[in-house]
């Protein structure tokens, strides 16, 4: 008896009256069916914020790593770019390149070429994009979305005419893996090229899968009669995106006000300045999250309040007896509002439990289909981002439980003496 004695001074007493009240077992309540809605609604709220979070962040982050991996975090061209592919040369020494790559963030650097060119075959043409790249470009991301054949081979001493394209391309202009075609190049003088098809990928970014080929870089060289030492531009690779913007003004610092032998400038770029419309299309994708959440929160906490509602007119009698036995409005309002506190935490597991499951299921298994070429991807993106996960679970019990305290004021209406007279 003492043990238990010591237990109930521990546990303050409305945290008793509360727990014996949610967990009684065997009783048929007529709040039974509010608190039954209250949780479901608080659990596909919970669910549809964790759907939504998941999805949009997945769609913004596969957009964007499709983007860098066609053009890098930053890029150093030279300053008299016209904004067309068809670039003016730059050289850069390889000092300067270190003290690039030398910067806390910076993952990795490589050059390039791009020229503009159109293919022809026996029934379509193209305009396309010819990026040429050297033996330190960086393969992870045309890896990852390689359908079939290989990488280019550009250790080789031998120059092969060899390119990778995308399959939507190559559909565009009935070619598979292996056949070859000639690409002519508008200068002075029209130029040929033949190629031959060694690759396909595909990143379902249809915007840039249509119109670039990658090829060895010393063919745009030849092409455009520059030296070993001249290039399109420089491509910047870093570890941690949200550093964008702080490591392209560092990148500035270093080529600012800088001349290469030849007097000519450099001009530095992010990933966000090349391409601002899409970057700006993804920073309107947050305003639909914040719109969802407050919507589903707003519908939940609603759902709640009414269930509490419920619950303290069915529990009028016991408040009035509460109260009549000196119990304050403060203590009482704590009973309901730790039941509360419960009913929002079920509602939270099961909507988490709803919530990732779906989730993972599309992760894992790509259930819901996308058309690639309107969203830029063949299923629904997901990104399991644990701190936003947290943060939103978080967020949501503060704001559920914080929604209770002012529909708790109704007790403070209750008489005990109405109560009493009533009975």
């Amino acid at each position: 008896m003492k043990v238990k004695y010591l237990n109930l001074r521990k546990m303050s007493l409305e945290y008793f009256i509360a727990k014996r009240i949610h967990f009684q077992q065997g009783r048929k309540n007529v709040s039974r069916p509010a608190v039954r809605i209250a949780i479901i609604g608080m659990a596909l709220g919970l669910a549809v914020m964790l759907i939504s979070v998941a999805v949009i962040t997945g769609f913004k982050t596969e957009i964007r790593n499709k983007t860098i991996g066609f053009g890098g975090h930053i890029q150093i061209t030279n300053f008299d770019n016209n904004q067309t592919f068809e670039m003016s040369p730059i050289r850069m020494e390889q000092a300067l390149i270190d003290r690039i790559l030398a910067l806390d963030g910076v993952r990795h650097a490589q050059k390039f070429i791009t020229k503009p060119g159109i293919i022809k075959t026996e029934n379509e043409f193209q305009g396309v994009i010819l990026k040429g790249v050297d033996e330190d470009f960086d393969w992870n991301f045309f890896e990852s979305n390689l359908i079939e054949g290989s990488i280019l081979d550009t250790d080789s001493d031998s120059l092969a005419n060899n390119v990778i394209l995308s399959t939507h391309l190559a559909n565009l202009l009935e070619l598979q893996l292996g056949d070859s075609f000639i690409t002519y190049f508008i200068q002075e003088n029209v130029l040929a090229r033949r190629f031959t098809i060694t690759g396909l990928y595909s990143t379902n970014f249809i915007e840039f899968d249509r119109i670039f080929l990658l090829t060895d870089i010393r063919h745009l060289r030849r092409l455009n009669n520059w030296s070993e030492e001249e290039f399109s531009g420089l491509e910047i690779l870093l570890y941690d995106f949200s550093r964008l913007d702080a490591l392209g003004n560092e990148v500035h610092l270093l080529t600012a006000n800088r001349f290469n032998e030849d007097g000519e400038t450099y001009f530095v770029r992010t990933i966000k300045q090349l391409h601002p419309q899409i970057f700006a299309w993804l920073d309107l994708l947050d305003m639909n999250v914040w719109v969802i959440l407050g919507l589903m929160l707003a519908v939940a906490g609603f759902i709640m309040i009414s269930g509490l509602l419920i619950l303290i007119l069915e529990r009028a009698n016991m408040i009035g007896v509460l109260k009549s036995l000196g119990t304050t409005n403060w203590s009482v309002r704590k009973i309901f509002l730790y039941h509360s506190f419960f009913l929002i935490l079920k509602g939270m597991i099961w909507g988490n439990a709803i919530g990732l499951t779906i989730c993972a299921l599309q992760y894992f298994f790509g259930i819901i289909p996308l058309d690639p070429e309107s969203y830029y991807t063949d299923t629904v993106p997901i990104y399991f981002n644990w701190l936003f996960i947290i943060l939103l679970n978080v967020g949501t019990l503060v704001a559920s439980f914080l929604m209770m305290i002012g529909p708790s004021f109704l007790i403070t209406k209750i008489s005990p003496v109405e109560i009493i007279r009533y009975e």
